[in-house]
């Protein structure tokens, strides 16, 4: 069977996309979806995505990490997923999704910037001076004098399988303040098992992270991932936040088709 695919990427994260309404896909092809998404063997990606009708919402996005297993909410996927609905004519500058973790409300600023509004959260666990909060996907936040000093790839694997995440893991940011409202990161991906140029679910854990550690009193937060730079906004009240959005690019690169 043919497959027609787009190819995705926001600030950097990309992303395999199908449009799969009729539901032709299989959902258990893994390492299928591993070879497609090798950036030697295959088309290249951080995650596979499937977008597929939904009774509640616009549109199901189904999301794949590059080790070809199902994972949880992607934030920058969401965007670049949302931008493909766009293009697919399912969605207008607003609409909504369904992920993983329930609903998204979603819409397009004047910029072009796709912005996705994100689950709230009410629970942030200190871990020494580093703290883990989930923002649809688990998050282990250290905040760092300089990340480019930061050797990702063994700190960060230290960290995902370290006690006390261990086999289920976190994802993990390294994050340095630039300015009163700015700051650089750098996140190590579980289920990519490496660093990735950006994670939209990273950012908002990171900017989160940063005002509950009282290092910026701001809620509207820049994030600069070394693929690009995404925007953090929140509301809090009494340590909960919510009404969160994340914003960024989302940006076409190509079109293919492979078959299965």
């Amino acid at each position: 069977m043919n497959f027609h695919f787009d190819k995705y990427h926001g600030a950097g994260n990309d992303f395999i996309i199908i449009d799969d309404r009729d539901i032709l896909f299989p959902d258990n092809e893994h390492q299928f979806i591993k070879n497609l998404c090798d950036r030697h063997f295959g088309v290249g990606a951080d995650g596979f995505i499937l977008l597929r009708k939904s009774e509640v919402a616009d549109f199901k996005m189904i999301y794949y990490n590059s080790d070809g297993h199902p994972s949880s909410l992607c934030g920058n996927g969401s965007r670049c997923v949302f931008s493909f609905a766009q293009k697919q004519g399912i969605v207008g500058e607003t609409g909504s999704f369904e992920t993983s973790d329930g609903l998204h409300n979603a819409t397009t600023d004047s910029n072009g910037l796709i912005c996705i509004q994100m689950g709230d959260v009410t629970e942030i666990e200190e871990r020494g001076d580093d703290v883990f909060l989930d923002t649809g996907s688990p998050h282990h936040v250290s905040c760092v004098a300089a990340v480019e000093k930061i050797d990702v790839q063994q700190q960060g694997a230290n960290i995902r399988y370290g006690a006390p995440y261990n086999t289920a893991g976190s994802n993990v940011n390294f994050v340095q303040k630039t300015a009163p409202s700015s700051f650089k990161i750098r996140t190590y991906e579980r289920g990519v098992e490496g660093e990735t140029l950006a994670c939209g679910t990273g950012a908002v854990a990171a900017a989160i992270g940063v005002h509950y550690l009282g290092l910026t009193s701001l809620n509207e937060i820049n994030i600069h991932a070394m693929g690009g730079a995404l925007e953090v906004s929140f509301e809090t009240t009494s340590g909960h936040y919510k009404n969160i959005w994340l914003k960024g690019p989302a940006a076409f690169v190509f079109s293919g088709n492979f078959s299965l």
